[in-house]
């Protein structure tokens, strides 16, 4: 499961991430992309950041600590042919977003 967690995206930031990228608009408002926790750094994806293979990312910890980051792309894939690719950045904790998606699927009739 996702993390509930949600952050606004700060004007200024908002404004530097159109400027780093080709996006023409950022959200006002991101939620973590991370697996569910309380503790530590929130994620949010933006856009992608020009850069192939990397993207935009908002990082929080707390109201007052938000920054934007650039991140790499997570290389890691699920198992089979036509696996699909990890939507986090390289390095990320916890679950790939395939292996979160594999948890909320409901085998009730």
């Amino acid at each position: 499961m996702r993390c509930v967690h949600w952050s606004g995206v700060p004007l200024d930031l908002a404004r530097e991430a159109r400027e780093k990228s080709a996006a023409p608009y950022i959200d006002r408002a991101v939620q973590c992309q991370l697996s569910a926790h309380d503790e530590g750094e929130h994620f949010g994806l933006l856009t992608d950041a020009g850069a192939y293979g990397t993207a935009l990312w908002l990082r929080w910890h707390g109201a007052d600590e938000v920054e934007l980051v650039v991140l790499p792309d997570c290389p890691v894939a699920a198992p089979g042919p036509g696996g699909e690719g990890c939507c986090l950045f390289a390095e990320h904790a916890k679950q790939h977003t395939w292996e979160d998606a594999l948890e909320e699927v409901s085998w009730t009739n």
